[in-house]
C-alpha cells in the first residue's frame, strides 16, 4: 500500500513511522514544492499524512485516508474530501504544552529572567536588598480559554500551586480535571475580567476567529498577561500589539502567530506589526509542543491508525468518513 508523505517531514516529524508500519506500506516522500508531482503521486496513493487539503474536481478513487499529524482542523476543507476518505488527526501535544504554559506563567511571575538581564549588567534591582519585589503564583486566577485535551492538561498540572482554574468554552466539562469555575461562551467578559493569566487554547473556527479583540482585551485586567498556544488569528492582531503597547495588560507570551515561512532559510517577521520592539512579550516560534517525546508518540499513533488501515481494523481519532 501507497503513503504518500510531505519530504520535508522524513526527517523530523515523521522519523519513527518507517520502523512502526506493517511490511506492505510503502512510503513515498514528495516535495511538497512540487505541486504537480503531489497531484500526480495523491491520484494512487492509498493513504497520505498532511495537514491541508483543498482539492476540488479531482478524482482520487485508490484514496482511503488523510491522515493529519497534527491536531488543527483549520486547513483542511472537507467539503472538498472525497466520500470514500476518512479524516484522522493525532493529539498527544498536551504534556509538553501544558509545560510550556506553565513556565511562561512562573517567568512572568518571578521575573527570573529579566533579574538575570540585569545581574549581567551587575544592576542588583529586584534584590532582597532594594527591591523592587515579585509576585507569587499561589492565589492567582488562571482562566483557559477553550477546555478541551490541553486545557485539562494544564489545569491538572497548575492547580497543585495553588491557584484558581476557571474555564470558558462552548461545553462544560464532562470528564478530566474539572476547573474551580466554568464559564459559557455568553459570559465571556465576566470570565476575562477574572483571570490573572489567560491561556487561549480554543480551535481556530469560524466562532473563535478575532474572539480577543480590543473589546475584550479592555474587560481583562491591567495586570493580567495574555498566553496563546493555539492559533494566532484567534487574537485580532493588531489589537493585541497595541494593548501591548500602551500596555493596557501587563505582557503576553505568544506562540502561534499570523505569519509564516514556508522554508527554514526564509527569513521573514511573525507578524504585520513589529512585536519583537515590545518589551512586555515573549516571542517563540510555534514551537510550545515540539519535543521528541511528542514525535515519537504521534508516530506510534499515526503508524498503529496505517496499520489498522491495512488491517481492515476501526480507525482511531476519526474526525470524518
Amino acid at each position: 500500500m501507497k503513503l504518500l508523505v510531505k519530504a520535508q517531514d522524513i526527517d523530523i516529524r515523521l522519523a519513527h513511522l518507517a520502523n512502526l508500519l506493517n511490511p506492505e506500506w510503502v512510503i513515498n516522500p514528495v516535495d511538497i514544492n512540487d505541486k504537480k508531482r503531489w497531484s500526480h503521486e495523491l491520484i494512487s496513493a492509498d493513504a497520505v499524512i498532511t495537514m491541508d487539503w483543498d482539492y476540488h474536481n479531482q478524482s482520487f478513487e485508490r484514496l482511503k485516508l488523510i491522515h493529519l499529524p497534527g491536531a488543527g482542523l483549520d486547513a483542511i476543507n472537507f467539503k472538498s474530501v472525497p466520500d470514500q476518505v476518512t479524516v484522522c488527526n493525532v493529539f498527544e501535544h498536551e504534556v509538553p504544552i501544558s509545560e510550556y504554559v506553565i513556565s511562561s506563567i512562573l517567568m512572568w511571575t518571578t521575573r527570573i529572567h529579566l533579574q538575570d538581564r540585569l545581574l549581567r549588567k551587575n544592576d542588583w534591582s529586584g534584590s532582597h536588598l532594594f527591591g523592587p519585589t515579585h509576585q507569587e503564583l499561589c492565589g492567582k486566577t488562571i482562566g483557559i480559554l477553550g477546555y478541551g485535551r490541553i486545557g485539562k492538561a494544564i489545569a491538572s498540572r497548575i492547580k497543585p500551586f495553588g491557584v484558581e482554574v476557571i474555564a470558558c468554552s462552548p461545553r462544560a466539562p464532562s470528564s478530566g480535571v474539572k476547573p474551580d469555575k466554568y464559564y459559557p461562551m455568553s459570559q465571556l467578559s465576566q470570565f476575562l475580567s477574572e483571570s490573572d493569566f489567560l491561556v487561549i487554547a480554543a480551535p481556530l473556527t469560524d466562532e473563535t476567529h478575532d474572539l480577543i479583540g480590543d473589546k475584550e482585551l479592555t474587560q481583562m485586567k491591567p495586570n493580567s498577561v495574555l498566553i496563546n498556544i493555539a492559533r494566532g488569528t484567534i487574537v485580532n492582531e493588531k489589537a493585541i500589539f497595541n494593548a501591548l503597547k500602551t500596555r493596557a495588560i501587563r505582557g503576553a507570551v505568544i506562540d502561534t502567530w499570523y505569519r509564516y515561512p514556508e522554508n527554514s532559510s526564509d527569513e521573514i517577521p511573525p507578524s504585520n506589526y513589529d512585536f519583537s520592539k515590545l518589551e512586555n512579550v515573549i516571542m517563540t516560534p510555534h514551537s510550545s509542543a515540539w519535543t521528541d517525546g511528542l514525535i515519537l508518540r504521534r508516530n506510534r499513533v499515526i503508524a498503529e491508525n496505517l496499520n489498522r488501515l491495512s488491517d481492515g481494523r476501526e480507525l482511531m481519532n476519526v474526525v470524518s468518513g
